[in-house]
């Protein structure tokens, strides 16, 4: 178990003042019952944590941060009650209670039990610190199937989160904008005067730009009380499933948040990580699961204010963790900070949209071509990928791997399934995001509105015509497994059929390895995928 920002390895922050008796307690196995072999510390800037046995146990820094106050003991009870109450909702075997520290009758502090409480301690069950999300993706070990069932799981917490009204729009982006602009402009030497003052302007414009629209998203629902701290390290692999945890109990504000801001924490981390189509990933099945009327799309528009807002806030956090830092470690934690405030400034310069459409029949890989493209078009993290296989299911209200009859393919559905394509990717270029059409475009009509949409949005187009011998074709949808088509042999032999006019997209020989297609995709889109 761990905190949301750990100190480096073998460096303990500084004691608060007044709780160097609780740490020493805590820090004693003879403390806890039974006794385990040794302890464990773990340091953030707002906690300790204990690691003691199959429990961890952790206290509340007897801190008063700008973002928030845990100098009292009643703040740092009720605190711990929160924790517990938030986190329970994703985590309920986790978290399993508080305790009393108090001071027993022979004076001596104890774990539990009768006496005058001195602190409070959150009770939880221990887990295998290498199945936390951060020390896999550190490790190398994070894979990318990893992420659907994990942005399920995100999807789920939102959809289920209370809606909080009078919050979370505009004012609460304004604020965040407000904090790291003061932060940084306290920051010594550490970051570049010139530097901090551009970001300022640049964060503020933007915030003023978007103002209108994130009140509306507040006015619309799209506010709710969220995770607030949603990074890889507070979500660990628990009997194999992603599992969020170490919500934000402190302040109700902090976390009463536009859903896009929240997950920009995990966007924002995978980015900066290295992840680049972890994160693309996670973007996408996050807005292919929405079923309500995709004003997410349009709330693309905001996606790079948020992602600087969460590179500033952990970049506040290593400022307000340095002066705790020793001396060996203070080299690599002012890297970090600077990293976190240059992509804090990089993200409020996004490129200039464009559309790509990826066509060609049934099993010649369009869409493995599409998904492989997707996190390097664009502004981080990546394009916005619409199939039209996903957006059939979602027509019909059925689970995106769920197969549907014939009766979803008749003509009159294809057309409309087309018209959505270019309905919703009109909405995202609008909203300065890229996009990727992933659908057949058998016929001219389709391609020439797919084209026309660029056009209109006076965005850069680019049409990839895929094409494969049929065998091919037919043995690759044959071995699809867990996939949003529902294209078999049957269907690839019909569309052999087709006569799909003059095709005057780039034609790509798909009959290749995934990788040479997606190496002739990037040459003609001028994009450099990793690995190429």
């Amino acid at each position: 178990m761990q905190g949301s920002h750990r100190a480096p390895s073998g460096v303990k922050m500084q004691p608060e003042q007044g709780q160097d008796e609780v740490i020493a307690l805590l820090s004693d196995p003879r403390a806890y019952s039974p006794a385990p072999p040794r302890v464990e510390r773990i340091d953030t800037h707002g906690a300790i944590i204990f690691l003691a046995g199959d429990r961890a146990y952790k206290i509340k820094r007897a801190v008063r941060l700008p973002y928030l106050d845990f100098s009292t003991l009643a703040r740092r009870r009720a605190a711990c009650e929160r924790e517990i109450e938030i986190n329970r909702l994703t985590a309920p075997d986790m978290y399993l209670g508080t305790i009393a520290i108090v001071r027993n009758s022979n004076g001596a502090l104890q774990l539990g039990g009768e006496g005058d409480p001195v602190e409070w301690v959150v009770e939880m069950m221990r887990f295998d610190q290498s199945d936390l999300l951060d020390v896999m993706a550190r490790e190398g070990r994070l894979s990318s199937d990893l992420m659907i069932p994990l942005t399920d799981h995100i999807a789920g917490y939102h959809k289920r989160a209370p809606v909080i009204r009078n919050a979370g729009g505009a004012e609460t982006i304004s604020r965040v904008v407000a904090q790291a602009a003061l932060a940084f402009s306290k920051s010594g030497n550490r970051l570049d005067a010139d530097d901090v003052q551009d970001f300022t302007r640049a964060s503020r414009e933007m915030a003023h730009s978007l103002a209108g629209l994130l009140d509306r998203r507040a006015a619309g629902g799209y506010v709710r009380r969220c995770h607030g701290d949603l990074h890889l390290g507070n979500i660990v692999l628990l009997e194999g499933k992603p599992t969020l945890f170490d919500a934000i109990e402190f302040d109700e504000r902090l976390a009463s948040i536009d859903i896009l801001y929240d997950l920009a924490f995990l966007l924002m981390d995978l980015w900066m990580r290295g992840y680049k189509r972890h994160a693309n990933i996670v973007l996408n099945r996050y807005l292919a699961g929405d079923r309500g009327e995709d004003g997410n799309i349009a709330g693309l528009a905001a996606l790079p204010l948020f992602l600087s807002c969460r590179a500033g806030v952990r970049a506040m956090v290593m400022l307000d963790r340095l002066p705790h830092i020793a001396d060996a470690e203070a080299e690599k934690a002012l890297a970090d900070l600077k990293a976190y405030f240059d992509s804090a400034r990089r993200f409020l310069e996004p490129p200039r949209p464009r559309l790509i459409a990826a066509g060609g029949l049934s099993g010649t890989g369009k869409s493995t071509l599409a998904g492989a493209l997707a996190p390097y078009i664009g502004a981080a993290p990546g394009a916005l990928w619409l199939r039209s296989d996903v957006e059939r299911k979602k027509m019909f209200d059925v689970g995106i791997e769920e197969r549907l009859s014939e009766a979803a393919y008749t003509p009159e559905v294809t057309r409309r399934i087309y018209e959505i394509l270019n309905e919703k990717a009109r909405t995202a270029l609008e909203a300065g995001r890229s996009v990727i059409l992933d659908a057949v475009f058998s016929t001219e009509r389709e391609r020439r509105a797919a084209s026309r949409v660029a056009r209109e949005t006076q965005v850069p187009f680019t049409g990839l015509w895929l094409s494969a011998p049929a065998e091919q074709m037919i043995a690759r949808v044959r071995s699809r497994t867990g996939d949003a088509s529902d294209a078999d042999a049957a269907v690839v032999r019909r569309q052999l059929e087709y006569d799909t006019g003059e095709i005057d997209w780039h034609i790509i020989d798909a009959g290749s390895s995934p990788g040479a297609v997606l190496a002739a995709a990037a040459e003609i889109t001028g994009v450099e995928p990793d690995g190429l």
